[in-house]
């Protein structure tokens, strides 16, 4: 250990081996229809069932994100690469949304019918670190999927996990 602090690029290398879920995180409401992919997202406490979410502030999402106040963690599974890139990059929204099927949560926030699992959630903190957001969600509704399975980011690539039978 040299005792220097990480440049951005030995930190987002080193954090390039940490794989993660793959996520779109979706809302709806008054500021209107946004989503974007995440790998940046960990449960927090099972009482009250709660999740943690980044959003960078500089993001084009992250107005409507904020005003709308309600949010869906949308788990990706195998075969949906195709969909994290969309929501990844510059696409335009309402193409995002028609490469997919939705249904509405409680919330009023789209739900991926193909997830793994979505967890469908309200804002209930936000907290300001460096660049991004921390956004701290409760859990209002969870849908699951019948097959187990799971899109992982690791190492600048996609890999899927399935459920052993």
């Amino acid at each position: 250990m040299t005792g220097l602090e990480p440049s951005k690029s030995d930190f987002r290398n080193a954090m390039a081996r940490l794989g993660a879920a793959v996520n779109v995180i979706t809302t709806d409401g008054s500021a209107g229809r946004a989503g974007f992919t995440a790998s940046a997202v960990c449960s927090v406490t099972d009482e009250p069932p709660s999740l943690l979410v980044c959003l960078n502030r500089s993001a084009s999402v992250y107005e409507t994100f904020k005003a709308n106040g309600v949010l869906c963690v949308n788990v990706l599974g195998a075969g949906h690469q195709a969909i994290s890139n969309l929501f990844g990059g510059k696409t335009p929204m309402a193409e995002r949304f028609a490469a997919a099927r939705w249904t509405l949560g409680p919330s009023g926030s789209p739900i991926l019918q193909e997830a793994s699992v979505s967890f469908d959630c309200r804002l209930s903190q936000i907290t300001e670190v460096g660049t991004h957001d921390v956004l701290v969600c409760e859990v209002m509704a969870i849908t699951t999927s019948e097959q187990a399975q799971s899109l992982i980011y690791f190492n600048r690539q996609y890999h899927e996990l399935q459920a052993s039978a």
